[in-house]
This record gives structure tokens, sequence and C-alpha cells, in this order.
């Protein structure tokens, strides 16, 4: 609404500066046809806000380690706090989603792990705990932006990688080996090694999106495909699941969120 106001009131001033200064009416209909056309484009984008300024309504987890400042989400172990067990979410209060896209601002410290799960299930016996697919993120630019499966079938696509999950068979069934999963195959390459490198931005914000749309799930990172899965295991695959972000087991971290917007699809 704010923006529909923004370009309303922008398109009367510009009128109102035409006129008084002898500008054709043909100029005045170009301009308001323009500010027209912004206003649409901004309504029928589809993504809405996740965050509430300098609060933490419509999420759910422990406030130990999340809060938030302003417009920005931290989570964060202190060097004063004793160190996590389990790794610890801050759910999304909004549901089950199954198709959809999710963008969020992301910074992380050198020694930060953390990443965003979706179609995820909660962790009957683990206080806000998650198992299911995750958009990785971490400090040292090892895996942010790979397919990790959390407490299922663990890394489904490492970083630069399209992969097709194979439907389980009598034969070949699947399993997690060096922490990654085995009824797999890579079909293509989205980016090199090197590529890679220059997608992130290290110390800086950068953004992440996430692309669920049936059982093909893709990774973003600053605009560039950094993983893709098509997911054709139905034993093992979810189509929807609840949304949540990450502080990871490990030494003194911080991890920020700013900016998370999501277009739902198909809840």
């Amino acid at each position: 609404m704010k923006n529909r106001l923004k370009n309303s009131c922008l398109c009367l001033g510009l009128s109102a500066l035409l006129v008084a200064c002898g500008g054709s009416s043909a100029n005045q209909e170009a301009t308001d046809t323009d500010s027209i056309t912004t206003a649409s484009t901004t309504e029928q984008d589809g993504f809405v806000d996740m965050f509430a300024a300098g609060s933490l309504q419509g999420w759910e987890g422990d406030t130990t380690y999340w809060h938030m400042n302003g417009e920005i989400l931290t989570g964060e172990i202190r060097a004063d706090q004793e160190p996590l067990k389990n790794n610890t979410f801050l759910i999304w209060q909004g549901g089950q989603v199954g198709d959809f896209e999710l963008k969020a601002q992301f910074k992380i410290s050198e020694k930060g792990n953390s990443g965003i799960n979706y179609r995820s299930d909660l962790v009957s016996d683990v206080p806000n705990a998650l198992k299911g697919y995750q958009a990785d993120i971490d400090g040292q630019q090892r895996y942010t932006g790979q397919n990790y499966e959390e407490r299922k079938r663990t890394t489904l696509a490492y970083r630069g990688q399209s992969t097709e999950i194979l439907d389980p068979t009598a034969e070949h069934k699947g399993e997690s080996q060096g922490n990654a999963w085995t009824n797999l195959k890579v079909v293509d390459s989205v980016a090199t090694q090197e590529q890679m490198l220059t997608f992130l931005k290290p110390n800086d914000w950068n953004e992440i999106e996430i692309r669920a749309h049936g059982n093909k799930l893709t990774h973003l990172l600053n605009g560039q495909v950094i993983a893709e899965v098509t997911d054709n295991d139905t034993q093992n695959r979810k189509d929807k699941g609840l949304i949540g972000v990450q502080v990871h087991v490990g030494p003194p971290m911080k991890i920020e969120y700013k900016d998370m917007k999501i277009k739902v699809i198909e809840p």
C-alpha cells in the first residue's frame, strides 16, 4: 500500500509541475501511464514481508539465541553462553508451505553456520528443531547455497551441481555416506568452482533465494543459480512443510537476516 501511495503522490506532483511549466498533455499522459505501470508491477510481484520491525511476531524459537534489532533478525551464540547441544531454529508461523519463492539478505560471521529450512517437519524430541530441506549458509564459503537435508538424507546437491534424486528400489534404497546421499545422479553443472567464489561477498550482505516448484528445488546466490535438485524420491521427499532459520552448534557465531520475503504459489 505504501508503494501505491508513493507512486500516486509522485504522479500528481509531476502532473502539477508539467502544468505549471506549460508541459504538453501528451507528456503528462506518458508520466501517468508510467506511474500506473510501476504501481501494478509492485502489486503483482506477489512477495510479502516475513519480518515485523523490532519484533519476533510471526516466529517461534529460543530468544536466548534470536532477537530482532530494528529490521534485522540476528541469531547469535555468544562466548559467555553455554555451548548449544543441538541446532536451534526460529520457525515461521505462517504454516505449512508447498510451492513458493523466498528471498532474503544475509550476513554471517567467519565462523558462522546457518541456513534456511523449508518443507520441513518439527523434530518431536528436540525443542525448536527442524528436519528437511535446507539452503545452507556458512561463513567460510564452503557450503553456502548447497541443498542439505537436515536430519534426513544429508547433502542432495553440492554447490555448482544440478542433481536428480532417484526413487528407491529394492537394490538401491539410498543411504548417507560421507554426509551425502548415495541414490542420486549429477545431471549437470550450474557453476564452476571459480565462478562460485565470485558469487559471494564476504563480510557483507548477500541475497539468497529459494525456488520450490513441485519436485524442483533451486537455490540462488546473488542472482546466480548455485544448486538445483529434482527430487524423484517418492518415499522421502516432502511436498510442503515449515520454514525456519538456523543457528548451528559450534563456536561463537552470528548470522543476520533482513528483507526476507515470500511468494506462496501453492499452499
